[in-house]
């Protein structure tokens, strides 16, 4: 009997322990051929519900058991757990099917890989900086708030006294909106913190200053009674790192600045008399003039960056990111300086007339000229093939990839249709690009003094509207940069997003601009440092801030769910209904400046590793083409990522060898500035006011 009792004791046992057991079944989807369409959908079964899903792909909610939106190629993880503790680990993959899936899959782990390099965070990893987002508290919003909505809210009546304990889901007060009452309920546990007294506006769309201020829908706060991690959907916490490749930009910017003396500044107003031709020389060797020079140069920076690029900025950082944006355009003024410099200093020009310049040339040469030939050799070589991939991805197809879309957003008749369009800009492309850089030159002359003046103009009018805005606008910047709530990151996090934005906007560092500008007619490499140093100002400081402060002004950065142009577009038709058609075309030239003056970029770097011949330039040239179809025919994820990363680790060669020559570049902005003021050097003769009878 008792042998009997033990045997189904045992078995009552197995049974209870694999009644625990989770079972999970899984359905893998590739819906279509377009990329990051696939998912996974769970089945799980035995254990104790519910369960909880710990997805890899962190914008799965740990409720959720299917996860969408995901690379077709790529392995994910998932964690299983029941409300007893029992877990199971799975891991599935979407299996790619079309050539753009294989593709895209493919390079999703480069441009991860590559990612850690480029933003790895070097203070967290020694400790001096905690990286996670942390909140103290967790503000109470108006119910049902919407930032594009005409409404008004008034705080009717507390339900909780100041200072009680509060549980999630307790209503906390009655909060009118236009007259309907509504109740606002406590959304965290701990201590209730009033903002308001009863009876008093809580936001108001026809105040401005509530339009404009950071957070004015919120009536209430809920103090913590510890700090809480702020998390993604899967669970893992939202971290605000300091990305190494912004430090070495920023640094490098910040130590050109002091080692020259703060040229940015001082050199401003003899950077502006160069732009407009007052020195320039006629027989001086070259193949175009300062301001061809600065207009290729800034077309190959000022793009959808600065639209797109600005407006997630500001949503991520706030207002307070236009600040330090501003700040590191400013020290970026100092990078373009010795790059351009150098990049004049150390062409080549063949029997032809032809110009051959840029940081392959100084890094080569001047590093051989400091006994170190084999480490320019190899930053030469390096930089080289970084800039001919850069330029057929971010300064290509991101390009014709990122226009069609803009562009077939606002024009429906183009859906569909990225082939043809994509022909039509390649041969539009190519009529520009197949007469060098003198043709170039003409064209992003004629293009970027227009295109920019059009979205000025439309900046200006926006602003001008809204004008009563700009005390809680500047307030708002003020306020955002030196005290930002966590939510945003405190302000490192709102420091770092407006560093980041800047230093990939203009490009100071990177060292395209040298290829550029070593082509300008001169006889003075300093004097093209100077017309160069206009760049990052142009870009940044005028450009993107305008961007920041149409967003801002409008009251748009406060706007959730949207990004990107779509943002932008909604800030500018705010006061100018059509104007989002005129900014779609707009994106569309400052893509198609963009491709033409990357093309030059990579022609160069292309003719360093393969010769200079025209055949050569005609192979490149041909490439180029193809690729602007293939950017705008198909939509290839993280293979634009990573090319547009190239663009990035171009500064890791350029900037070193920039270090080492920043003694000599010195020395030449020295000389150049004694030859000024001595008046050594060419002067275009003023015109003369009254023209002498004939």
């Amino acid at each position: 009997m008792r042998k009997y009792l033990l045997s189904m004791f045992f078995l009552f046992s197995i049974f209870g322990l694999s009644a625990q057991e989770l079972d999970v079944k899984a359905k893998v989807g590739n819906p279509s051929n377009v990329i990051n369409n696939g998912f996974i959908e769970l089945d799980v079964t035995g254990g104790t519900p519910p369960y909880k899903y710990k997805w890899s792909n962190q914008s799965t909610s740990l409720e959720s058991n299917r996860a969408e939106g995901l690379t077709e190629g790529v392995s994910y993880d998932v964690v299983v757990t029941d409300s007893e503790g029992n877990s199971v680990e799975k891991s599935y993959r979407v299996e790619a099917e079309a050539i753009t899936e294989h593709f895209n899959g493919t390079f999703a782990p480069i441009v991860e890989g590559m990612g850690s390099v480029l933003f790895w965070d070097p203070f967290s990893a020694v400790g001096i900086y905690d990286p996670v987002v942390y909140a103290d508290l967790k503000r109470i919003e108006a119910p049902e708030w919407d930032a594009t909505e005409d409404v008004k809210y008034i705080l009717q009546e507390w339900l909780v006294e100041e200072g009680e304990h509060v549980t999630e889901g307790d209503p906390v007060a009655i909060v009118t909106k236009n007259g309907q009452e509504l109740t606002a309920m406590a959304n965290a546990d701990g201590s209730l913190k009033h903002f308001l007294g009863e009876g008093e506006v809580i936001y108001d769309s026809e105040n401005k200053k509530d339009v404009i201020e950071q957070g004015a829908q919120y009536f209430a706060s809920i103090e913590y009674d510890e700090p809480v991690a702020l998390l993604h959907p899967n669970g893992d916490p939202q971290t605000k790192s300091i990305p190494f490749i912004v430090v070495w930009l920023v640094f490098g910017a910040l130590f050109f600045t002091l080692r020259l003396g703060f040229i940015n500044i001082r050199g401003f107003r003899h950077s502006l008399q160069l732009a407009k031709g007052k020195f320039d020389d006629p027989n001086a060797p070259g193949q175009v003039t300062h301001f061809q020079a600065l207009a290729t140069a800034v077309s190959g920076t000022v793009g959808l960056g600065n639209i797109a690029g600005v407006a997630v900025a500001v949503s991520l950082g706030g207002a307070g990111a236009t600040m330090w944006m501003i700040l590191a355009g400013l020290l970026g003024m100092s990078s373009k300086f010795v790059e351009c410099t150098l990049g004049v200093k150390y062409r080549f020009i063949n029997s032809e007339g032809r110009v051959f310049g840029g940081p392959m040339n100084y890094l080569r040469y001047g590093l051989e000229k400091r006994n170190k030939r084999g480490l320019g050799k190899f930053l030469a070589g390096f930089f080289a093939i970084l800039a001919i991939g850069a330029s057929f991805g971010g300064g290509n197809m991101f390009q014709a990839n990122q226009s069609f879309s803009i562009l077939a957003g606002e024009f429906p008749m183009l859906a569909g249709n990225g082939f043809w369009f994509g022909i039509v800009v390649a041969v539009l492309v190519g009529i520009v690009i197949i007469g060098g850089i003198s043709s170039i030159a003409k064209v992003t002359g004629k293009i970027v003094p227009i295109m920019a003046a059009v979205y000025v103009i439309g900046a200006f009018v926006v602003i001008g509207v809204n004008f009563g805005n700009i005390g809680p606008a500047f307030s708002a910047i003020w306020d955002g940069a030196f005290s930002p709530s966590a939510l945003k990151g405190g302000v490192i996090g709102v420091l770092i997003v407006g560093f980041q934005r800047a230093a990939f906007s203009n490009e100071a560092g990177v060292g395209s601009a040298a290829i550029a500008h070593s082509a300008a007619k001169t006889n003075h490499p300093p004097s093209e440092g100077f017309v160069a140093l206009l760049e990052p100002f142009i870009d940044t400081v005028v450009v993107c801030t305008l961007t920041a402060l149409v967003l801002i002004f409008t009251g748009m950065h406060e706007v959730e769910g949207v990004g990107g142009v779509e943002l932008t577009s909604s800030a500018f038709g705010s006061v100018i209904s059509w104007f989002p058609y005129v900014l779609a075309t707009a994106v569309f030239l400052f893509a198609f400046s963009t491709m033409i003056s990357w093309s030059y970029y990579g022609m160069r770097a292309w003719t360093y590793l393969f010769g200079k011949s025209k055949k050569n330039e005609m192979v490149y040239k041909s490439l180029f083409l193809v690729f602007v179809v293939v950017g705008a025919s198909v939509s290839l994820g993280a293979v634009l990522d990573f090319s547009d990363m190239m663009i990035l680790a171009m500064s890791f060669p350029n900037i070193i060898g920039l270090y080492f020559m920043i003694g000599e570049v010195s020395d030449d902005l020295k000389e150049y500035t004694h030859r000024l003021k001595a008046g050594e050097l060419f002067h275009k003769p003023e015109k003369e006011k009254v023209k002498k009878a004939s």
